[in-house]
């Protein structure tokens, strides 16, 4: 691969942070999604960075895309999570072949030419999370023409700027199949109830969707199997999500310690004469904040660049749970340790670290939640430990 070509996108994403983190304030305070950052990403092909270069994309790896996302969530974290999210469902397009090439090829050609966004919408109020078990609510019926869906889905991340739905569903047969029906997201029957009102990633918009009998041809029943068939996703999918969602909330705790950086240099106590940033014990903890993002950033990196060479055998998914988890929580340590730090200055709405704060909590939500992560990893330890039965 042409190294100066592989650094483009990378290079585009940190030439956009200054710019979206001067509205990011503002659209925290009003909970609308930035649109005005979507041009810029898809005129510098960030939108279509999983993308397979045959029709236009970039066909960045796991390295790349979670460096580019970690950088974007360092300016404005909303639009870096809708790119997360973007990135995912690509990369995850581009290695199977359940849509099949026809559908794929549109949606794919979709993001290059048009900069159209997809999300995957699974998540339901009773349900939950599918990632827990539970058959979903939302019903899709076999007509003539094809299907109709109907159902209500919620945490639909950058539903008001989205164009494809991926959304997970069950069939009405007499033994239901489970999986995805793509959905035009202008479909008529679709209703966005504006209830996101989160102390967190407030502009990301994840309203909840109500599908009204939803009318969809029979070919956007895009990949639907026995419940039994969905037992978990594959390891390579895993890794992507574990890498890719977790980039996000380093890139706001990345943000956080910048912040703090700038300030530590500026404050000048009269009683002290000097800046904080040459004490000895402030530096210790600033150490200690720098010190776990530096190590967030290396288990991306090598996680990344683990996957793109050996591909779902590189981080098995109790791994990619534990890396999801472990950097996740350095993120928040470190902005629990800055505000810490900075008193009252850092829970001021003046400044942006009271933002990181609410932002990169966050981060736990995000499935696999702590106590999957660590069930899976004991049992996986457990079936191989000295002593176990064979």
């Amino acid at each position: 691969m042409n190294v100066a070509l592989a650094a483009t996108p990378l290079r585009a994403a940190a030439g956009l942070v200054e710019r979206f983190a001067a509205t990011a304030a503002a659209h925290d305070r009003s909970g609308l999604f930035p649109r005005e950052n979507l041009p810029a990403l898809h005129e510098h092909g960030l939108l279509s960075l999983a993308v397979p270069r045959r029709f236009g994309g970039a066909e960045a790896g796991l390295a790349q895309s979670a460096a580019v996302i970690a950088t974007i969530a360092r300016g404005e974290p909303a639009t870096a999570l809708v790119l997360a999210m973007q990135t995912v469902q690509h990369a995850g397009l581009a290695r199977g072949r359940a849509w099949g090439e026809a559908i794929y090829e549109r949606v794919a050609r979709s993001a290059v030419e048009d900069g159209a966004l997809i999300n995957a919408l699974r998540v339901e109020p009773e349900l939950g999370t599918p990632a827990r078990g539970g058959l979903p609510a939302t019903i899709a019926r076999r007509t003539p023409a094809g299907w109709r869906l109907t159902g209500r889905k919620t945490f639909c991340t950058g539903i008001p700027v989205l164009t494809w739905l991926a959304v997970w569903a069950r069939t009405d047969e007499a033994e239901p199949r489970v999986g995805n029906f793509l959905v035009p997201a202008d479909a008529a029957g679709i209703a966005v109830e504006p209830i996101w009102d989160q102390a967190g990633m407030r502009a990301t918009e994840s309203h909840d969707v109500v599908f009204d009998d939803v009318a969809i041809p029979a070919d956007f029943a895009v990949d639907l199997r026995a419940p039994a068939d969905w037992a978990g996703p594959d390891p390579q999918t895993g890794a992507w999500n574990a890498c890719i969602v977790s980039a996000v909330y380093h890139g706001i705790a990345t943000a956080a310690r910048d912040w703090l950086a700038g300030w530590l240099h500026d404050r000048v106590p009269s009683n002290l004469g000097a800046p904080l940033a040459s004490v000895p014990r402030i530096q210790a903890e600033f150490g200690e904040i720098d010190g776990l993002l530096r190590l967030d950033a290396r288990l991306l990196q090598a996680a990344g660049e683990a996957v793109d060479r050996d591909g779902g055998n590189a981080l098995p998914a109790a791994e990619a749970g534990l890396l999801k988890q472990r950097v996740t929580a350095n993120a928040i340590a470190a902005v629990q340790r800055a505000v810490a730090l900075t008193g009252n200055a850092g829970l001021a709405r003046r400044n942006p670290l009271e933002r990181h704060l609410r932002d990169v909590l966050c981060g736990r939500i995000h499935t696999p939640q702590d106590d999957s992560v660590f069930l899976a990893a004991g049992r996986a330890a457990l079936a191989t430990a000295p002593g176990a039965p064979a």
